[in-house]
């Protein structure tokens, strides 16, 4: 991380309310999420984790309405429902078309999709690994393989979600590159970087971005409460952090309303992210 900046002053803790209550900082999350999708088109949204699931279905009520979200399985469905509920059980949501499995491999060729992954590893130019830690030929942990990290990350917007924000997490080499970083992308040549798109890395301390030098990772905003050394203590790789750093927006009473009300009632958010 830079050692020519300016430190930003400590964050104050939010004093923002909705009804009584302090937001919290999943509630910072989930629009951070929000944001990461503002501004995108018909495009399929596919968030994991449950912060991720309550921002995009915030982003298409708010920044983003022309989302496509599914149920689940092979359904795009409009309107919006409870995280963990059954959307064809909810008034107001309607099934609006059809994709089986064997359609998204062109969805995803196209680029008609922005997918927010979790990463085991991830390092200052975004490369992710979420196949095995450790020596490749002798990993101390095998994880769930490359999947369809590589085919995401040169095709269409990629984000990352991290709910625990550690030097477990941020590393300076990643021990197996599953998702394509800036570097990578640019070392490969035109085949990967053509349609290489990192947008953003929402964690529970901050929100970063890859408009650092080269493509590196940028330090955006830092959720309120956390400070930057907190933050550089928990990232373990080179991050350009600029002169002033924001924290990040608090919610709109609206957007609170949205996530207590209609998204997510039963505060499983909390269980993702403890207030």
């Amino acid at each position: 991380m830079s050692s020519t900046v300016t430190e930003s002053a400590d964050q104050p803790s939010s004093s923002a309310t909705a009804a009584g209550a302090p937001v919290t900082r999943a509630e910072y999350c989930a629009v951070a999420v929000a944001e990461a999708f503002a501004g995108d088109g018909e495009f399929i949204a596919s968030a994991f984790g449950t912060i991720p699931a309550i921002g995009v279905r915030l982003a298409r009520l708010t920044v983003a309405p022309d989302l496509l979200l599914t149920d689940g399985e092979a359904r795009f469905v409009s309107g919006s429902w409870q995280i963990g509920a059954d959307p064809h059980t909810t008034e107001g949501v309607v099934v609006e078309g059809w994709s089986p499995f064997r359609t998204i491999f062109d969805l995803v060729w196209h680029g008609k999709r922005h997918v927010m992954m979790i990463p085991s590893q991830i390092d200052g130019h975004g490369n992710t690994n979420i196949s095995a830690i450790g020596d490749y030929a002798k990993p101390k942990a095998q994880l769930i393989g490359v999947r369809g990290a590589p085919g995401n990350s040169v095709y269409h917007p990629t984000s990352y979600w991290v709910p625990n924000h550690s030097t477990r997490v941020f590393v300076p080499t990643v021990d197996m590159v599953s998702g394509v970083g800036t570097d990578s992308a640019r070392a490969a040549g035109p085949a990967a970087s053509a349609y290489h798109d990192l947008r953003r890395v929402v964690t529970n301390l901050a929100v970063l971005d890859f408009g650092g030098p080269d493509g590196a990772m940028r330090l955006l905003s830092l959720h309120p409460g956390v400070t930057l050394e907190e933050f550089r203590a928990a990232t373990g790789c080179d991050v350009h952090v600029e002169d002033e750093v924001p924290a990040t927006r608090e919610p709109s009473a609206e957007e609170l309303r949205l996530i207590r009300e209609v998204i997510d009632p039963r505060s499983l958010r909390d269980r993702e992210i403890p207030a």
